[in-house]
């Protein structure tokens, strides 16, 4: 007869070689946002033994993903992942230089992952271009700085600098996963950017941008902070074959001091639910301008978002058209808070409810008076156990 204490070293050894220890890079996207339909996304799940890397250099992660190309595969990060490194050719040397090497492009059935919480990637633009099921988790991804920005004259009433290389870019793509990473100016941001024709010289373009009519995405439990112009759903008002498309989650991410598009939508059906918002209307750096920007065709479904947002009043604070108000988008909102206050979207804010669509998913998002502690708790990295 088993002894109680037989018993109870059984049960704790059940539970420590499951859940317990669970590998998040075998993990694939919840059911409760758009990478879980058009029968999901599991990225490199199905990689055999050989097709699983520890890399911890920009060398060996190129290396990795050309080995594999579009098969099955699973890739674990360790420490700094940095292109410019001596190993991958040094500092980039020009305008070209930096747009071969910066670019890591990801291929079709991929699971990109750090391990730890110490996992970085600087100096590097992750690309999902023409690809389908990939998933990208528990990175420090420290946002590219364009060396080459250029200055256009045209650019609003006073001209700007604009500069290319997002953190992540996805394009012409379906079904991927971009889940508990952090996406940050840090260490260089704005304020210790040069003043030339009176502006800013940026370096920065988008944290995580999805354009080209990519679909069934998911950006979960991120946290976006210390940036300007963060999430871009759709390139551009010509771009009408985005119409229809651009199907993306947004639940459960953190926003710190982040300026603008969070995200900015044009064309897509977009579903913002249970994000956290904090920021302020008078900051020094990153000046909070507005959250949800609903731009041209956009057909967002929002609630149970949590903005707290000094300065904040209304919902115009929070929601606006960003582009020319000839050309409206359209945007729905339940149970949304700002400053602990209802939103009213529906009543303070002049925007179309017409959005033509509803989630096709089963999700239950928590109350917005949860949302903070809930997000504050679980987003960004260090939160997944990885093998």
């Amino acid at each position: 007869m088993a002894t109680k204490n037989s018993v109870i070293c059984a049960a704790l050894t059940a539970l420590f070689s499951t859940a317990a220890f669970a590998d998040a890079s075998l993990d694939k996207a919840p059911t409760t946002g758009f990478a879980g339909t058009n029968g999901g996304t599991t990225g490199g799940a199905a990689a055999p033994s050989t097709a699983i890397y520890k890399v911890s250099s920009a060398r060996q992660l190129v290396d990795a993903l050309k080995a594999q190309g579009d098969n099955p595969k699973i890739i674990k990060l360790y420490g700094t992942i940095d292109p410019t490194a001596s190993d991958n050719g040094g500092p980039y040397t020009s305008k070209d230089d930096q747009a071969a090497r910066l670019q890591i492009k990801l291929g079709s059935n991929t699971t990109l992952i750090g391990v730890g919480s110490d996992a970085k990637l600087v100096n590097a633009n992750l690309v999902v271009n023409g690809k389908k099921n990939v998933i990208i988790r528990n990175l420090n991804i420290n946002l590219p700085c364009d060396l080459f920005p250029v200055w256009d004259p045209n650019d609003g009433s006073s001209g700007n600098w604009n500069s290319e290389y997002d953190g992540v870019t996805i394009l012409a793509s379906t079904n991927v996963w971009v889940d508990h990473n952090v996406f940050t100016d840090a260490p260089k941001t704005d304020d210790k950017l040069p003043i030339e024709n009176g502006k800013i010289k940026q370096c920065h373009d988008g944290a995580l941008d999805v354009k080209n009519a990519s679909d069934f995405v998911t950006v979960s439990n991120n946290r976006f902070e210390l940036h300007e112009k963060n999430n871009l759903i759709g390139s551009s008002d010509d771009r009408t074959t985005d119409d229809g498309h651009l199907t993306v989650t947004f639940n459960n991410n953190h926003y710190l001091n982040v300026g603008e598009r969070a995200p900015r939508v044009r064309f897509g059906k977009v579903h913002i639910y249970n994000n956290y918002f904090q920021g302020s209307k008078t900051a020094s750096v990153y000046k909070h301008q507005y959250s949800i920007g609903v731009a041209y065709k956009a057909k967002i479904i929002s609630s149970n978002n949590a903005f707290d947002i000094s300065g904040a009043s209304s919902c115009p604070d929070i929601v606006k058209n960003p582009g020319s108000s000839s050309k409206p988008g359209a945007i729905t909102d339940t149970g949304s808070l700002v400053n602990g206050n209802p939103l009213n979207l529906a009543s303070s804010c002049s925007q179309s409810s017409s959005v033509g669509w509803t989630v096709p998913y089963s999700v239950s998002p928590m109350a917005a008076s949860a949302v903070k502690a809930s997000v504050l708790s679980n987003a960004g990295t260090g939160k997944l156990t990885v093998n």
